[in-house]
């Protein structure tokens, strides 16, 4: 399935994680996520991302007319490198500024191609928005490892 996202990914333990960044247009996905790559994340996909579930995993890549591409909004869709594909193992929805958001989340999980991932929701625009995303990446991270 092809979904209007994003993804990023941090290499951990030998592996590429990822995290899958939604919200609608306008929402600060790239934003948020170029936020990520300068803190060390690798992009994988902008805009638009082919999510498949294999061997129990789920995994996502960009398509082959948008590989290899991000928007900087307000200046232009920029060239960086990328990674083919990651194992997304976190779905990030990205909410307005002024949109409620739990104090603390729990275990919020959302199902996609037929398997459950955890599910966060922030501000992306927010200044803290970048290290909140580091910080859950890297627990659930040593949580796959386990």
């Amino acid at each position: 399935m092809i979904l209007h996202a994003g993804l990023i990914a941090v290499r951990r333990n030998g592996y590429w994680r990822g995290a899958l960044i939604q919200g609608p247009s306008g929402s600060g996905k790239s934003d948020l996520m170029l936020r990520g790559i300068d803190r060390g994340a690798s992009l994988v996909a902008d805009d638009r991302v082919l999510v498949w579930a294999s061997g129990g995993r789920l995994y996502g890549r960009a398509p082959d007319p948008l590989k290899g591409l991000i928007e900087a909004r307000g200046i232009d869709v920029l060239p960086m490198p990328t990674v083919d594909f990651t194992e997304i193992f976190l779905s990030v929805h990205c909410v307005p500024l002024g949109a409620d958001v739990e104090r603390i989340q729990g275990e919020a999980c959302e199902t996609l191609a037929g398997l459950e991932i955890p599910m966060l929701r922030l501000r992306a625009l927010e200044p803290s928005a970048p290290a909140k995303l580091a910080h859950a990446m890297r627990v659930l991270a040593r949580e796959a490892r386990r």
